[in-house]
């Protein structure tokens, strides 16, 4: 049963979706190295080397380059330390344990090509383009020995550790070999047979004969006591890779004589891209590895791992195979470094247990979901295009740039090398096939669409008991004026759609291939078509950026979704027909529900445009695979996500209630502790707010309660973060003003400022702290000015009349608040003083005290007046204040 369905029959829509799993590029050419131990895998990607896990592919470390390629690298026997070049000419020790560089240094003029590290893993030397060949001891970095002699680029080395005469051998492209004695720091022999540049170097196991393989095809054995050729072998082919095997019995045995057992035995690979086991001693071929069918791949190194007794080919093409010596050369393992663009993406298998993909190459490559081992499928001879299955996933058909489609029968429970085999083969068509789909209730025909516009029906009921079997065409139509994009069968297997360049999508009969409807609206080519699986509608999506749901009925347009930014690649039905999924040029995968044609969700894991997208039967995952060589295994995490909502809720609603009954006791400790982990702060606003309210009287503390005080200096960085974030937020109003200030005050207090300017993102806090505070300080300071002008006028008043009765101070107080009827007050307060304090005076005198008196009056008027100007301004301040 789907995932989308409950035990009651409702759907419930999709929301999220998260990245179970990815395949990412773990080879993009190179060296490749398998430690002694087989369990690390140490490839170079780019600029830098990847250390991965032998048997899961998960990655251990990833050793960041220099921003220059990755010559060559080696790793040490004991498998702690990993030397590394590049074109930087920089010489790196790794160390395994932590994936850490301990040492960097400069070793020769010219890139390094060429290394190897000796049996007790404290040497190693190193073969450049500047001809010279340097030992080095790995612990301390220091040149050991520095051989010249070669008159070109170093190519191949091997030392051989015999404690009496240690020796290092190294190949050219002078085609020399110089063998070089470690102990007297010479060169004690010259080996010159060869024509071409030297390959590969190995030593007999018992150390008496020295094996040289050459792009000359041929291999030569060497005495190493007599400097001297022992044989010549002619290969046939131009030698990449060469070695000799652990002298031990073998199951297999020579072809020509099944009765002689080979006593040591070597190995040779190169162009032809097959491993051949030959005898040392006849040099007779012993066996050879099965040539897969058109397979172009050329080896360009092998690594013989003693422990399990195999194989590993490192191709050209970025594939890493391994072959088991014991049982024939067969293939266990195929790890894919490089998948290049993926083109296209389908599940096979009985269960879905595996994917197949389409890259830019002709090989269909195949991952186990589950431990992302891969499978190789061999046939095309161009790039495969496009893929599909039949219903129960035991049939995989493709459509390649060769002209041909090709139906592959799949079983998985068979071996390795029998698990795909080619029914048949589609030959009609005289253009790339771009698209193909089966039918979908049964196994009995696929539909391809071609660039030279036709549509053809094949019958798939017509294998015979041999393989490639050539498939008879039921018709041929002429469907579109432009290449054909996208091609799709209903699920009743009574219509298929096709989609192309030429901006429409046509619906066919299945029967005859007749032509039923076209559906016209899109503004660019249509690149994908889909039926729903409930209802009489499809879906397209098109380079105009929008996908479009169409009525069968009628063929009109029922509905348009807009979102991607580019061209819309894929789209495909979910949730029983109630969402749709897509995905673009714009590197997104988009989840929309139809009913409300809205987006749900945008998935963002691809850097570039995703061509292929593919659900599987249970709608559990989505798999999307882009030019960025990604492929993403997204996870349906609705049901999962809804559950933790509604958990989060509840203990949401029980930290509350826990929060409310902390306030109640007056809890400070716990209730400030649960309010910011509840990241509430209203909440924590309200609980200072009143406490700094109820200080008690001859308190000391700073903020109401010693308690408080005591919290906030017991502060970790995060929480003290937090809370100047929110004295940030409080602080910008001013009726919280004195809450903010006080807690600010208080973490000045208790915090230094070195402190605090550690605390990440204090900067960006302060900014928006600073200016608030000092706008509230300048809005205050100007109040208090203000409130001298009371204080001010008590006093003048007081100067002016000494002596005055309360009721004057009354009255003058209240002038000030009523300026207008104070002048009349102060008048007639002076004429009854007047009269009453000064009954006579001569006419000198009264002259003399009626200017002074006129004088006093008119400084009255300008305090008056100056009063009037201030109460304004007073009245405007609250106001504002207000």
């Amino acid at each position: 049963m789907p995932t989308n369905i409950t035990e009651g029959g409702k759907v419930t829509l999709k929301s999220s979706f998260k990245v179970s799993k990815t395949i990412e590029v773990i080879y993009t050419g190179g060296k490749v190295v398998i430690s002694p131990d087989e369990r690390l895998l140490i490839t170079t990607v780019g600029e830098d080397i990847e250390v991965t896990n032998f048997e899961t592919r998960e990655r251990i470390y990833q050793l960041k380059g220099d921003t220059e390629v990755v010559t060559t690298f080696a790793i040490t026997t004991d498998s702690r330390y990993l030397i590394s070049a590049s074109r930087s000419l920089a010489l790196k020790i790794w160390d395994l344990t932590t994936g850490k560089m301990i040492r960097s240094f400069k070793a020769h003029e010219a890139p390094i090509l060429v290394m190897d590290v000796d049996i007790t893993s404290t040497l190693v030397a190193t073969g450049s383009a500047d001809s010279t060949v340097k030992v080095w001891d790995i612990a301390r970095g220091y040149c050991t020995h520095n051989f010249r002699g070669h008159g070109g680029v170093i190519s191949a080395l091997k030392f051989y550790w015999d404690p009496k005469k240690p020796i290092l051998v190294s190949g050219a492209d002078d085609c020399k070999i110089r063998i070089w004695n470690l102990m007297e720091s010479s060169c004690i022999g010259i080996l010159d047979s060869h024509f071409s540049i030297i390959r590969g170097l190995d030593f007999s196991n018992d150390g008496r004969y020295l094996l040289s393989g050459s792009r000359d095809k041929v291999v030569i054995v060497w005495d190493l006591e007599k400097k001297c050729v022992t044989n010549t072998f002619p290969i046939f082919e131009t030698i990449e890779a060469i070695g000799v095997l652990e002298k031990k019995s073998y199951t297999f045995t020579s072809e020509n004589d099944e009765s002689e057992e080979p006593k040591e035995l070597f190995y040779t690979a190169g162009e032809k891209g097959i491993i051949r086991i030959w005898d040392m001693k006849t040099g007779k071929l012993i066996i050879a590895q099965d040539q897969e069918t058109n397979i172009t791949q050329k080896i360009s190194d092998i690594i013989y791992t003693r422990k399990s007794g195999r194989l590993v080919t490192v191709t050209y093409d970025q594939n890493i195979l391994v072959y088991d010596i014991s049982a024939g050369l067969k293939c266990v393992k195929h790890i894919i470094g490089y998948n290049d663009e993926i083109i296209d993406i389908v599940y096979i298998g009985n269960d879905e247990s595996h994917i197949a993909i389409a890259t830019n190459t002709e090989q269909i490559r195949v991952y186990d979901v589950e431990t992302l081992g891969g499978d190789i499928i061999y046939g095309h001879e161009d790039i495969v295009f496009c893929l599909d299955k039949s219903p129960d996933g035991k049939i995989l058909v493709s459509g390649s740039k060769d002209n041909t489609a090709r139906v592959w029968g799949v079983d998985f429970d068979e071996d390795r090398d029998k698990r795909f085999k080619c029914l048949g083969i589609c030959i009609g068509h005289t253009e790339a096939i771009g698209a193909i789909a089966m039918s979908k209730r049964s196994s009995k025909f696929c539909i391809t669409g071609s660039r030279d516009r036709t549509i053809k029906c094949w019958d798939l009921s017509s294998f015979k008991d041999g393989e490639n079997t050539r498939l008879k065409a039921l018709y041929t139509h002429q469907a579109h004026d432009k290449d054909i994009n996208a091609i799709a069968v209903s699920p009743n297997d009574k219509h298929f759609a096709s989609g192309s360049q030429d901006k429409t999508a046509k619906i066919w009969s299945v029967q005859d291939g007749s032509l039923i409807g076209t559906l016209k609206g899109h503004k660019r080519g249509v690149w994908s078509v889909q039926f729903s699986p409930v209802d009489q509608s499809l879906a397209t999506s098109s380079g105009d950026k929008s996908i479009k749901i169409w009525s069968l009925n009628d063929f009109s347009c029922l509905k348009t979704f807009e979102g991607h930014t580019n061209t819309v690649l894929k789209v495909s039905f979910i949730t029983s027909g109630t969402q749709i999924i897509s995905s673009g040029s714009d590197g997104l995968v988009k989840l929309w529900t139809i009913k409300s044609e809205e987006c749900v969700t945008t998935l963002d894991n691809h850097s570039e445009k995703i061509w292929a997208l593919t659900v599987r039967k249970d709608e559990k995952f989505v798999v999307s695979g882009g030019a960025d060589s990604l492929i993403n295994f997204w996870e349906d995490y609705t049901i999962e996500e809804m559950e933790e909502q509604l958990k989060e809720e509840e203990e949401l609603i029980l930290r509350e209630q826990d929060l409310s009954n902390f306030l109640l006791q007056k809890d400070y400790k716990n209730a400030i502790t649960l309010a910011m982990t509840l990241k509430q702060p209203f909440r924590l606003l309200k609980l200072f707010s009143e406490v700094l309210a109820s200080r008690p009287p001859g308190d000391k503390s700073i903020t109401g309660a010693i308690a408080i005080d005591n919290i906030i200096a017991s502060l970790d960085d995060e929480q003290l973060k937090q809370l100047l974030g929110y004295i940030r937020d409080w602080n910008t109003n001013a009726k919280h003003l004195r809450t903010a200030q006080t807690i600010l005050n208080t973490i000045l207090n208790f915090y230094p400022a070195a402190k605090l300017s550690k605390i990440k993102g204090i900067k960006e806090i302060l900014d928006g702290l600073i200016p608030y505070s000092e706008r509230h300080f300048q809005r205050l300071d100007s109040l208090i000015t203000d409130s001298f002008i009371l204080d001010y006028t008590l006093q003048a008043m007081d100067l002016w009349n000494p002596t005055a009765t309360p009721a004057l101070v009354t009255d003058a107080s209240t002038a000030i608040i009523n300026p207008k009827n104070m002048n009349q007050d102060i008048k007639h307060e002076e004429k009854i003083q007047v009269d009453e304090e000064i009954p006579y005076v001569d006419n000198q005198e009264e002259s003399q005290s009626e200017e002074e008196m006129h004088d006093s009056e008119d400084e009255v008027k300008e305090e008056i007046d100056k009063m009037k100007e201030n109460d304004m301004s007073i009245n405007s301040s609250e106001s504002c204040s207000e």
